[in-house]
């Protein structure tokens, strides 16, 4: 079953690179996953395309007109059913990874990216399903956040990663920090990796990353505890 991400934005070619490289390229050259781009500036109103409009009640900034944005979410929708309809806003719920692998097991998804002072609150109300922040700060415009969004899920979606173990030992799917972790060379610079790591011990070597990704937390994260 193949993942499909539909991204609603006024400036669609901000993603275009970060999806046509690495492992979201090559998801989707998989077939494992879809991304389409929807410019919304092709459902404006009027003979300029408009999709933009002051506030009432006055104020600074402009706001993102209702119309278009229901006639392009309806458009998807009449071709297909979609499980969340996902907007980008500062004032939404904090993205985490427990949302994160939530949102993967889901099939059609829609990702409207906000902009200018925000949409019409009407749209809010009738369409969103889950209105989502990445974090405390403003941005220029939700693109960035659809592509924080989609890279998270779709890293969780079966067969995109190589080693299907190495999404769920990540930091934050325990609730924990990763442990530290080497490579080669087992001594560089006088600065050698921990003897448990080389001893072949499976059972002592999880203990170890067990402590120390408790240590990372408490020392770093303790919010997370």
């Amino acid at each position: 079953m193949t993942f499909r991400i539909d991204i609603v934005s006024l400036l669609p070619e901000i993603m275009t690179s970060p999806f046509s490289s690495s492992i979201l390229k090559r998801a989707q050259k998989k077939g494992l996953v879809e991304v389409h781009m929807h410019d919304l500036r092709n459902f404006g109103e009027g003979k300029h395309k408009q999709v933009d409009d002051y506030a009432f009640g006055g104020g600074a900034g402009m706001v993102m007109l209702a119309n278009p944005i229901f006639e392009c979410i309806e458009n998807l929708k009449s071709q297909r059913d979609y499980d969340a309809v996902i907007y980008t806003t500062p004032d939404g719920d904090r993205f985490n990874q427990k949302l994160a692998n939530k949102l993967s097991l889901k099939k059609n998804i829609i990702i409207l990216c906000g902009h200018y002072k925000g949409i019409d609150q009407r749209v809010r109300d009738a369409l969103i399903t889950h209105e989502i922040s990445i974090g405390d700060y403003v941005l220029s415009g939700g693109e960035l956040a659809a592509t924080v969004i989609s890279d998270a899920l779709i890293r969780l979606v079966p067969g995109v990663l190589n080693d299907s173990a190495s999404a769920l030992t990540d930091s934050f799917q325990d609730d924990l920090l990763a442990p530290p972790i080497y490579t080669r060379p087992a001594e560089l610079r006088g600065m050698k990796v921990p003897d448990v790591l080389l001893s072949g011990d499976s059972k002592k070597i999880d203990a170890w990353k067990s402590e120390q990704a408790m240590k990372n937390t408490k020392s770093r994260r303790p919010d997370l505890l």
